[in-house]
Formats: C-alpha cells, structure tokens, sequence
C-alpha cells in the first residue's frame, strides 16, 4: 500500500506542475484537475479509502466524458487518455476486495470505462474512407511504355514512370500463394565509417534474364533474375570521407542496344568486374555514385565501357562553382531519353549557402560530351558551358527520378530548393520561380517549356520529391496528356504534361505570416483541387502513449508555434506539418494507365523546426538531415529539426500516421483510405498491432488489380486489391523494405516479385543487404 501511495503522489505531482505549466500556456484544465485527484487519492489511500476510490471513480467518469469530447469514440485516443488510469484502478479494487463499500462506485465506474474504450465502435477508424474504385478498363490501349511484361527497364519500369506492369500472372484470388522463390544478400552492409543516414532505396532493373541492382556503396549487381545467382559485381570503390548525408542509390539506367535485342547473360563472371578491361559497349548501364561521377558499364560483363566519357567515367564536378567533397551527388538515376543520359543530383541541405550547383546537364548517351544544361540560376543559358565557367552557387536541385514522353519531346524535373532550405533571402528571382515545382525541359535543347510551382518561396524543406508519372487521361475537354504529381505538402496535381496547365483546378489560399527578420513569407499557397493535405492540428490531437507524456506533447505543442500548413520556421521553434518526410515522398505513386486509378502512402508525421542564431557559438551540428542541427555554414542561423517526438519517442500527433489511399483520377476523388502497418517493430514485446505507422517507400500497381508495397517502419511487403485497398497478403522481411518493388515474368513464365530490404537509417528500421524473390507455389 506504501509503494501505491508514493506512486500515486509522484503522478499527482507531475500531473499537477504539468497541469499548471499548460494552463499558463491556455492549454487544457484537465491535466491539472486530474493532478490533484491523484494528491487527494494519495493521501486518503492508507485511512480513507473509499473516499480515495470514490475520487479516482470520479476521475476516469470525468476523463472519459472529457475524452469523448476532445476525440469522439476513436480508439487511439481513448486508449492514450484512459488506458494507464483503467490498468492503476485494478490495485485499487484488489487491495479493496473484502470491503464492498469501497468497491461499490469505483467498480461499475471502472467497468463502464473499459467497456467503452475497448467498444467495436471504438475500433473503427474514424479517418477512413470506405469505398470502391471502378474496376473497368477504360484505356484498353494506354501507352504504358512497352507491352511486354517480362522486363522492368526503368525505375518506374519505363520513362513514363507508372509502376506499372502488364503482368497478371498474380491476381487478387491466388496472391495469397505466393511463397519466397529465392533470396540473395549482397555483401554490402553499413560500415563504421558511414553516415547515420545510411538507406537502401533501390529498385531493380530486369533486362532480358539479369537483374540490376545498385548498393548503398556504389556497387552494381547483376543477378540471374530466374534464380538469384550473381552474375557479376561492379564495386565503384567511393571513398568513405564522400558519405555526408544521405548514403544511398536507388537505382541504375540502361540505355538499349541499337537493334534492341535483349541483354542475356548466362553464366556468372570469373573475376571482379571493376577489374576487367573496359570495352566498347552497344548497350549500357548507368551507375550515378555518391562521390559525383557516372558510370557506364557493359550489362553482359560489368565492364566499364571505353567509348563513354574517360574510359567509362564522366566526373560530375565539372564547372561546379563549389567542389566541396560529398555536398553534390547522384542518389537516383538518370534518365536515358532521346539519344542523352541526363544528370541531376542532390545538393546537401543547410551544410553551407556556397554549395554546388543543381545544374541538369544533358550528355550524349554513347559518348559523354555534354549536349546542354539547365541551371535555375541561369535558365535560359543551356548551352553546354566554356571551360573555365561555372554554374550558378547552391542553385535549386533534382534529387529524385525524372521521367519523359519522347513523342512530346519533353522531359519532367521535380525540383527542390535552394539550400539553406529555411533561409530564403539568398535566393534570386530566378531561383524563386523554379524551385519547389516541376519544369518541363525540351529535351533537344533544355530550354523550358514551362513550369509549374508547387510552392512559393519555400521556407520547409518541400522539395517536389517524387517521379511525375504520365498517362493519356480522360477528361471533360476529351483525352488529355496528363501529368501527376505527388508532393510532400499532401497535393497531387494533375496537368497537362504538353502545357502545364491544370487538369484538376490550383487555387491559391491564404499562409500563415510572419518570417524572420530579412526574410519574408508567400502570401499565399497554391493547393490542388486533389488533396491528401492534413487537417490542421489541435492540442486536442496531442497524443502519448501515457497521459503523462500526452501532457507535455500539449506543453509542446502550446509552446511551439503552429498556424497550420506552412507556419514559417522561428527561432522560437515551429511545428511543420506535414513534416518534412512529406505526405508523399520519393516513393512517389503508382499509376493503372488502362483503368486511370492511383495507388498512393499518404504519411502524416509532424516535425518541429527551430532557427538557431549562431553569434559566433558552437552549436555541435550534426549536419545530419532530417535530424539535428544542421549548420548553414555562412548564414546567421543553423537549424534544428526532428520528428515531433513524446519523451517516450511515440509521434506527438494521435494515429493513425500512415495510409494506404486510392484514387479515381477521372473524378479526382478519393475512393478508399485505410490505416497501413502494424507497431510490431517499434516495440519490443513485438505487437502485430495495426496502427497506420509511418514509412518511406512506394507502390507497383499489376494488370490483375493488385498493389505490391513495403515501406512501411514494419518489415512486411504486402499485397492490396487495388479496388478497395483490403490487404490480400503479407510476407515477412528480413530487414527494412524501404525500396519500391518491382515485378516480371521469368524464363519460365513464373511472374516474380522482388523487393529490396536493407532498411533506412533515418527512420530507424533493420539495416540489411537482402533481395527477395516471390513467386506462386506449384
């Protein structure tokens, strides 16, 4: 009883300074009223113990009433306000057990509670859409790029960027046959010179019988695609010291051979293929490396190939105004389009205002003699550059994938921003007009087509991180060239990819104001009428996995400021929702040209921002990315950031985090949305729980109506019916599946799916070096 008393006095104590700090803060009375309820249980406990029961019977009726008030009969809620105080009620009953007069309120109080906390309706998830989409065909002859589904050659399978496949081998009834068909580990794990943020994002690339796969390292790896076995390793040997933010490849490209026959390799090499001779190459792959070259090397042997560039490499740091090493570098692949290969890459966020340039420069595809350049900070200069110039300082960048139509001859850029990301002052009128949106290059020349901004004057990381993917659309003014276009701000746009004028309307609606000194803020902020955007969040939505560190989310939340969607960043500390993983992120989405629907993650994690005036202090920056302080050497203010966090680690904001979303991009409404992935790997007791946690990834949509994606902070690939979203199958990951899948038909005419698992250092899951293969059981 002694242990009871004291633990029930510490939790009035917090609950009441807590209480009282929130308040101050206008915050909730609650905390501060259930803060003295514990006090008075305490201290009656030893000799009034059915007033004690009798106060703590009045507490959980009072949380529950004020629950239901905040939240609606919505488990997770419920659960984080009346979960601890139901599980400390119990000692209470039990010691009270002989004495029915102390039990007679606190019990019925007790079990009313529990009831309706652990109600069915309780379990319904308030925030899901239910509902169907058209399983019709409505586009028999979409173009998807090429017919066969036997190949994957791009990283969104073709330049179209759909993920989409043809393959309908695995349909909605028999998936759950699917059974591991090989497994292969590449060798390359993190090391100890590594960065934190060590990921493995790669898509694999089929091409005749060989898969394609590049490693965190720069290795390129063929693999027989019908077995597994390794063919070849290409290891580009980057120095460890070029690792400075982000270490990871997501993927390779490959250019045809000009008959266009199939690369087929049958037997494995005999010696590192970094080592062969380099040749003359009719076919080539494309490795981009983190030390900022390109590599070309032969699909069949893994040798460099002679007639690109300097004996196979091209050095990326060419005419940069700042050659600062690991600041620039490729993490996705080029895009090989009309006879070029052509480069953008990622330029570190918030190291240093004089960074390298974001330049997109254009090489002939067998030859490496760059053909034109596209600078944001010099955009209507494309000519190739004079030796001895230089492009424009830290101008915006294309970090993630590009894609192309070769009949329009245009290709699509998402573009980011200029660094630092939070300090807009250094940037150019220029600058301001291309970064945070997709640019339509002609292909020829680089000149712009026109540009779309998602955007204005970014101040929160809101890079445009994702592929765009092309598809003919039907429309009200008949089929239509579209362009979609997922971003980290929740809005899907859907364009016309020959004009850029919207599809589905933009409006502009009013932003939160108030920049830092010297710099200013939009007005306003354009949205699409396509939304994923999250509603706006309240102390209401706070959420812990205790009451205790719920309340100090609410202390959090009251003391950081926060006007909703693009709250500037203040040396206060703000709250950016969404965060800067973005609603949607690299993973992009994915497209079924022929029935016109779209399969996407939306991920809802807030993240807090904080300028840190520097004055001449040493800050201890990490420069670690999304997490910690980053320096923006140069400027007045460093940056901390990080993930809107409980003391306990749990996200501040209630669940559900993570979605699984289905849209008709005929109507633009969404059909379906449901919560995705469990807690089972966020926990050590290993709950399978599904909670709608967070993930960084992306999905493959089949002909058949199934959706393939892991993603998820759980180890899972799973399969979904692309009608309703209802997950049809699971297999279990040996480490992180935080690469987007693929899929083909084998030698044999087996259709395969495989995934890449090897984890993602920044949002914490198993680090691994595994490629796994599915395929129906005989």
């Amino acid at each position: 009883m002694l242990l009871l008393t004291v633990l029930f006095f510490v939790i009035g104590i917090v609950l009441t300074v807590g209480g009282i700090w929130l308040l101050a803060l206008d915050g909730s009375l609650y905390y501060l009223i259930a803060g003295v309820v514990f006090l008075v249980v305490a201290m009656t406990l030893r000799k009034r113990r059915t007033l004690a029961n009798m106060s703590y019977a009045a507490l959980l009726l009072g949380t529950l009433i004020w629950a239901l008030w905040e939240s609606g009969l919505s488990w997770w809620p419920l659960a984080s306000r009346m979960g601890a105080w139901l599980v400390l009620a119990l000692p209470l009953l039990i010691f009270a057990r002989n004495r029915l007069s102390v039990n007679r309120l606190l019990l019925p109080v007790w079990a009313i509670c529990t009831v309706v906390t652990l109600s069915p309706l309780a379990m319904d998830e308030p925030t899901a859409v239910k509902g169907t989409m058209a399983e019709k065909v409505v586009s028999p002859k979409a173009d998807i790029g090429f017919q066969e589904d036997d190949e994957w050659q791009a990283y969104g399978r073709t330049n179209l960027g759909q993920r989409f496949s043809p393959a309908n081998q695995i349909t909605t009834e028999n998936v759950t046959d699917l059974e591991l068909a090989w497994e292969y580990q590449t060798g390359d794990l993190k090391g100890p010179n590594d960065v934190g943020e060590t990921t493995y994002e790669a898509t694999p690339l089929k091409i005749g019988n060989a898969l394609y796969i590049c490693t965190p390292h720069n290795w390129l790896i063929a693999l027989n695609a019908d077995t597994g076995k390794e063919l070849w390793v290409y290891d580009a040997k980057v120095p460890a010291e070029s690792q400075r933010q982000h270490q990871t490849c997501r993927g390779v490209s490959y250019l045809a051979p000009e008959n266009d026959t199939a690369t087929n390799i049958v037997e494995p090499a005999t010696q590192p293929a970094e080592t062969l001779s380099s040749m003359q190459c009719d076919a080539q792959l494309f490795l981009p490396t983190s030390d900022a070259r390109l590599i070309a090397v032969d699909p069949k042997t893994g040798a460099r190939c002679a007639n690109f560039a300097d004996d196979g490499v091209l050095d990326l740091m060419h005419n940069m105004p700042y050659t600062q090493s690991g600041y620039y570098y490729s993490t996705s692949p080029p895009l090989v389009a009309g006879g070029h290969v052509i480069v953008s890459g990622s330029v570190n966020d918030n190291y240093d205002i004089n960074s390298p340039s974001g330049v997109i420069r254009a090489y002939d595809a067998k030859t490496g003699t760059l053909q034109w350049n596209w600078d944001a900070g010099n955009p209507d200069e494309t000519a190739p550059i004079g030796e001895g110039e230089t492009y424009a300082v830290s101008s915006p960048n294309s970090w993630s994938v590009a894609s192309a139509d070769e009949a329009l001859g245009l290709a699509y850029f998402p573009m980011g921003n200029r660094t630092p990301d939070q300090l807009g002052m250094y940037r150019t009128p220029a600058e301001e007009k291309y970064a945070t949106s997709v640019v339509a290059l002609d292909l020829e020349t680089g000149q712009v087509e026109w540009v779309q901004q998602f955007v204005h004057h970014d101040l929160w990381d809101m890079d445009t991180p994702a592929q765009p993917v092309l598809l003919d659309l039907n429309t009200d003014k008949g089929v239509e060239p579209a362009l979609v276009v997922p971003t980290k701000q929740g809005d899907v746009y859907v364009l016309n990819r020959a004009t850029g004028e919207a599809i589905f309307p933009i409006t502009e609606e009013p932003a939160p104001q108030g920049a830092i000194p010297g710099d200013f803020t939009a007005p306003t902020q354009p949205t699409s009428a396509v939304t994923f955007k999250p509603e706006p969040l309240t102390e209401a939505k706070m959420w812990g996995a205790t009451p205790i560190d719920q309340m100090l989310c609410r202390i959090e939340f009251n003391s950081l400021d926060y006007e909703g969607r693009y709250t500037p960043p203040s040396e206060n500390g703000s709250i950016i929702f969404p965060g800067n993983f973005g609603v949607f992120n690299w993973g992009s989405v994915a497209v079924d040209p022929r029935r016109q629907v779209m399969f996407g993650m939306p991920l809802y994690l807030a993240f807090t921002s904080k300028l840190v005036a520097k004055s001449g202090q040493d800050l201890g920056a990490t420069n670690q990315g999304e997490q910690g302080v980053n320096e923006n050497a140069g400027a007045p203010y460093a940056v901390e950031m990080g993930p809107f966090l409980s003391p306990l680690g749990v996200p501040c904001q209630q669940p559900p985090w993570g979605y699984v979303a289905g849209v008709d991009l005929q109507t633009g409404k969404t059909a379906w949305q449901h919560k995705n992935g469990t807690i089972e790997d966020l926990t050590p007791l290993k709950l399978p729980i599904k909670m709608g946690v967070p993930g960084i990834g992306g999905p493959i949509i089949t002909d058949s109506g199934v959706a393939f994606m892991a993603a998820s902070v759980d180890n899972y690939l799973r399969a979904y019916d692309v009608k309703t979203g209802t997950q049809l199958w699971q297999a279990r990951l040996p480490a992180g599946g935080q690469a987007t899948p693929m899929t083909y038909m084998n030698s044999q005419g087996e259709q395969m799916v495989v995934q890449v698992a090897g984890g993602h250092g920044s949002i914490g899951t198993t680090i691994g070096d595994y490629v796994v293969a599915y395929k129906l059981a005989k």
